[in-house]
């Protein structure tokens, strides 16, 4: 987008103003999405755009600003702008940016920019028409296709220059099933960082039936009981408790705020013998995967907890900073006109040695969770409650018949001190985490046994 020698006038604009830290950001970003509801398709979006974010750090003082002129003479006034609040003798300013050597993203087999529009909204029309086929009990279908072609270009005043390519695709079909007043939500949602071959790996009719399938099933299952059960929940059910119980008090901003659980406790027991957790932005496909991270640090493998050891904390260079910790690969924006904060990438419980049908069978009485919903968690102390859209009721070893509008009300940091099998296989889910703005991620889990948590159920 811009010259190296322009990238460095910019830089020393901001710098002027005393501060000790310049930074921009440039983005491109094409993409295009489309969603059918009520058997038509009700939108399609595409379109490209172009900005630049410019942020200046003086101690604490962090200024920001953004533009969608590109012009030298436009991102300069932006660097100003940023700067406008930062009131000190600049020191000795010397600029030399290093240019990272460019990465392919050679995993792309189908880049979604050269696939015609027809092509995309048949993946629509298909998980509809799929649904749709299983009869009257089937209410509403919503299905949404979505891609991105994100290039990015970083440069500060500590030398980092570099560039980065994001593809990414998506689609989802929600289903709602109902008998008797009685409602039942399937949904499936793969992606990942690649291309439209995305629908090859994840054929839209497959999916389409499980998601179908699920509500159905669900619409003749009896109540859930409720009470405190041993639970299993398998590789299947993805990473949303690791993500939203535990991941997020691991962010170095909750730790510098002391806000988090986890504040001061690195190397301290905080888990289960048999649990590590680990975010791992070079895990190729995965929906939160990166060669750099927004602020231009390579994207790395962070163990986070290691056999129950707490390890280290997801950082940005700032917070990095403000801790005296190395930055993580884990600064991340939504765009050009967010500041980078601490997110994580592909966020999972690594496996463990047990195979699901060991698990299973060491259970008398319990809840097998193969599918979770929407819930609520408290990022602070990590209380969640969170919806079981399938489940299956454990009885002497065996799954047996399935069970409807089951609860799960723990605690994260508590549930992770007592799990006690860990299952050999791993499972993804693909998702959009909400933190303050939005990043795409990728939560995993292999199938595990929790001795004891709240179900809420009918008793």
């Amino acid at each position: 987008m811009l010259y190296k020698s322009e990238l460095e006038e910019i830089l020393y604009v901001a710098l002027k103003s005393g501060a000790d830290f310049a930074e921009i950001f440039l983005e491109e970003i094409n993409g295009t999405s489309i969603t059918c509801e009520d058997n038509k398709t009700e939108r399609i979006t595409s379109g490209i755009e172009i900005g630049a974010g410019i942020r200046v750090v003086s101690g604490d003082t962090m200024g920001y600003a953004c533009t969608t002129d590109l012009s030298l003479i436009s991102l300069k006034k932006t660097a100003e702008k940023a700067a406008a609040g930062i009131k000190k003798s600049p020191k000795n300013i010397k600029i030399d940016l290093i240019p990272a050597v460019p990465i392919q993203v050679s995993h792309v087999t189908r880049r979604p920019n050269e696939v015609g529009i027809e092509e995309k909204v048949a993946v629509v029309h298909t998980l509809n028409k799929v649904a749709r086929s299983y009869g009257d009990k089937v209410k509403q279908v919503m299905a949404r296709y979505a891609d991105s072609n994100q290039s990015v270009t970083i440069a500060n005043s500590n030398g980092v220059y570099v560039e980065d390519n994001r593809i990414r695709t998506r689609y989802f079909v929600n289903v709602i099933a109902a008998k008797d007043n009685i409602l039942q939500t399937g949904l499936e949602a793969p992606g990942g960082t690649l291309g439209f071959e995305l629908t090859e790996k994840y054929q839209p009719e497959k999916i389409a039936r499980i998601a179908t399938e699920r509500a159905l099933l669900m619409l003749d299952a009896p109540h859930a009981p409720a009470g405190k059960m041993t639970v299993v929940m398998s590789h299947e059910a993805g990473g949303t408790m690791v993500h939203e119980a535990c991941g997020h008090a691991l962010e170095a901003d909750f730790i510098m705020k002391g806000t988090s659980v986890f504040a001061g406790r690195v190397g301290e027991k905080v888990a289960s013998e048999f649990v590590t957790v680990v975010d791992d932005g070079t895990y190729v496909g995965n929906y939160g995967y990166y060669n750099f991270d927004d602020e231009g640090t390579p994207a790395q493998k962070n163990i986070l907890i290691e056999n129950g050891i707490l390890k280290g904390f997801l950082s940005n260079r700032y917070t990095a900073e403000k801790l005296g910790l190395k930055p993580s690969g884990n600064g991340r924006r939504e765009s050009f006109r967010s500041k980078p904060i601490p997110r994580m990438t592909n966020t999972f419980i690594a496996p463990g040695t047990h195979s699901p049908q060991e698990i299973i069978a060491s259970i008398k009485n319990g809840l097998y969770v193969k599918s979770m919903g929407g819930g609520e968690v408290n990022v602070v102390n990590g209380d969640f409650v969170f919806e079981v859209s399938e489940g299956y009721l454990i009885k002497n070893g065996k799954i047996k018949h399935p069970v409807r509008g089951a609860m799960l009300t723990g605690n994260g940091p508590k549930v992770l001190q007592i799990i006690d099998l860990v299952g050999d296989d791993l499972g993804f889910h693909t998702g959009v985490c909400g933190k303050y703005d939005h990043a795409p991620v990728s939560t995993g889990q292999p199938t595990i046994r929790i001795p004891e948590v709240v179900v809420g159920g009918r008793v």
